[in-house]
């Protein structure tokens, strides 16, 4: 007898074994398939770094030269402790403050603000940990290769600026890129990344992406523990750009001679080509010490001195020329005249105006610093008469200011090639606020436009390229820093950068924009200026013979009268350019809280053509230069609306 056990059911067993098979064979044939063909390229990158890394050489800064080939900043090799975050996943990097501040002489605060920064970058990013390594920390690294195989030591180039802040404001600086700019795409689409040097102030940043080389690298190959064993290939870096800036390097050190020994030591000189606009001296003071950002702003001392200077009440970081305003005084008078003249307030035939010592309107009596009779215009630039001014601008009205500052840019930025210039304050928006405010604008406010006090504040550059306007007939170039910049690379190849002389950060912005002054209205205010300086006027005191100087003297109140002293006192004044009737060279000189024009701001600027007589004449320059004096004025500064005060460095 046959019997069938079907207890066992081997038959449906062996169809699950099957299947169960499949499937996990299925899973693993898909898993295999991502693994190898979708990700595969992914997954050999990553065994490839784990044998084979891209060292960078980083690629040092263009030279900036000034005009004659004389080295101003360059690049000088460094050695850096370099951290690769590559190297330290899986470890905390808190883990490492306390082992690395105490070995290579870190402050912990710093080190981890430093980690807290980079949290949020990609983990394959190296960062510098100390900057310039002594020897001692260079051993110190080598010495515990073992122990902490993420650190290693890159040679860098390392900015240098000139000493004692000179050209600080020009230059700039160059610094760190911080993650917030990492964030910008303006930025990140450069390909740079943390660690990077940047320019962040000045010549350093407008020109940043010129002067700043490609970096190179090293391809080597290293152990399970990042330690190198040999090395495939280099690619050297290619510097960046020299840039020849059209700074004359004999001018600007007088031009920080002058602001240093001035009666304040606060203030801007500035000299120009008024030909093309290109500046050869500019120096503002207070100044800085731009090798704290490239070299020291890492260490704890360094981050104490930048704090001192945000919070310096001379605003030593302010570029005095460019960003900031003042009441421009009695070198106002300069353009108003051009306009008058033009616009027919006054003719060439019948340009007396009575002076009166003054003007009254209704019961408010401005007064002028002397009773001048009925001078023309010539007389009126070359005594400085108010009176003159009060009643040429009533004929001229608000709208014929207006006019002028639209015909001679004064409410533009003048273009120049640093950032962060700010614009001049005039008479349009000061009447745009009493609108806002339902007031009506007074006969006394037109008078208060006229002299360059209340409702002026101007840009001392702005000033400048004004007045040299006038001296070459109503040609008013944009001023520039910039020369040359210097071919890099071999002609036809990838790599190859050509030279680039200036151009304008606007180009629809004619250079330059030629203001339409009739020859006769030119020849007769030019004469006016160089009576200033030759025939017994206001700036009399700096006269050159054979080298005559054209100018205006300008004394700026900044309070009323009985307040005026200290930091309070007048802002002292004086445009110029030279020859009178055929202009090399224009300068301006601003003296804060000094005095009158004609005794610091004048004798600072004569000192600056004294500099350039002997460079260009081979000779001694003519005549006396006067020591400066203290002097009080007495003109009574009128009062303006309450948000309207002059902010210097706004």
């Amino acid at each position: 007898m046959k019997f069938v056990d079907t207890s066992q059911n081997l038959r449906g067993r062996l169809m699950a074994v099957q299947i169960v098979a499949a499937l996990l064979l299925s899973v693993l044939g898909v898993r295999l398939y991502l693994l190898q063909v979708v990700r595969g390229r992914h997954y050999a990158e990553i065994a490839q770094n784990q044998r084979i890394r891209l060292l960078p050489i980083a690629a040092p800064r263009g030279i900036i030269f000034d005009r004659n080939g004389h080295p101003l900043v360059d690049s000088r090799p460094i050695y850096n402790v370099i951290l690769s975050r590559e190297d330290v996943r899986g470890k905390e990097l808190n883990s490492l403050l306390q082992p690395l501040s105490e070995g290579l002489d870190l402050d912990a605060d710093i080190l981890n603000d430093r980690f807290e920064e980079i949290k949020s970058l990609p983990a394959f990013e190296s960062i510098p940990v100390k900057q310039d390594a002594t020897p001692g920390d260079i051993a110190w690294v080598e010495a515990r290769e073992l122990e902490f195989p993420e650190l290693r030591v890159e040679q860098q180039p390392q900015r240098r600026y000139p000493p004692n802040g000179m050209l600080a404001h020009v230059l700039g600086y160059v610094g760190e890129i911080s993650p917030e700019q990492l964030k910008q795409p303006a930025y990140r689409d450069k390909g740079l990344k943390p660690g990077d040097v940047m320019g962040q102030s000045g010549l350093e940043q407008s020109y940043d992406d010129f002067l700043r080389g490609r970096d190179g690298y090293r391809k080597v190959v290293v152990d399970s523990r990042g330690r190198i064993q040999d090395e495939i290939e280099i690619v050297l870096p290619q510097p960046g750009q020299d840039l020849i800036t059209t700074i004359d390097l004999d001018l600007q050190l007088a031009a920080e001679e002058q602001l240093r020994n001035s009666a304040t030591k606060r203030g801007v000189v500035v000299a120009m080509d008024p030909t093309n606009g290109e500046i050869l001296a500019l120096a503002s003071a207070p100044t800085f010490d731009p090798n704290l950002f490239s070299q020291r702003i890492g260490t704890k001392e360094g981050r104490a001195e930048y704090v001192a200077l945000l919070n310096d009440p001379d605003k030593p970081l302010i570029n005095r020329a460019v960003q900031s305003r003042y009441p421009p005084g009695s070198t106002w008078k300069i353009p108003m005249a051009i306009a008058g003249l033009q616009q027919g307030a006054i003719t060439l035939q019948h340009s007396n105006i009575v002076c009166g010592g003054g003007i009254t309107i209704g019961n408010k009596f401005t007064r002028c610093m002397g009773n001048h009779g009925t001078p023309d215009v010539r007389m009126a630039i070359t005594k400085s008469c108010d009176g003159y001014f009060y009643r040429l601008g009533l004929k001229m009205g608000l709208e014929g200011i207006v006019a002028m500052v639209d015909q001679f840019d004064l409410n533009k930025r003048t273009g120049i090639d640093v950032p962060n210039e700010v614009s001049s304050r005039t008479p349009a928006e000061f009447k745009a606020i009493f609108d806002r405010r339902n007031q009506r604008w007074k006969e006394i406010d037109t008078v208060f436009a006229s002299f360059g006090q209340v409702y002026e504040e101007m840009t001392p550059l702005s000033m400048l390229r004004t007045v040299a306007g006038v001296g070459l007939g109503g040609k008013l170039y944009v001023p520039h820093f910039l020369k040359e910049l210097k071919p890099v690379g071999e002609p036809g190849t990838s790599n190859y950068r050509q030279a680039r002389g200036f151009q304008g950060l606007d180009s629809s912005r004619p250079n330059p924009k030629t203001v339409s002054i009739p020859e006769e209205i030119s020849q007769t205010v030019v004469e006016g200026m160089w009576s200033v300086v030759n025939n017994g006027g206001t700036g009399a005191g700096i006269r050159m013979a054979g080298f005559d100087i054209a100018g205006k003297t300008g004394t700026a109140q900044v309070v009323s009268l009985g307040r005026d002293f200290g930091k309070n006192k007048d802002h002292s004044w004086f445009v110029s350019y030279a020859p009178a009737f055929k202009p090399e060279i224009s300068v301006i000189a601003l003296i804060e809280n000094s005095g009158f024009g004609n005794q610091h701001a004048a004798p600072a600027v004569r000192r600056i053509y004294d500099v350039y007589y002997r460079k260009t004449r081979h000779e001694e320059p003519p005549g006396a230069v006067p020591v400066a004096k203290s002097a009080k004025p007495t003109r009574k500064a009128p009062e303006k609306p309450q948000d309207t005060q002059t902010v210097v460095g706004q």
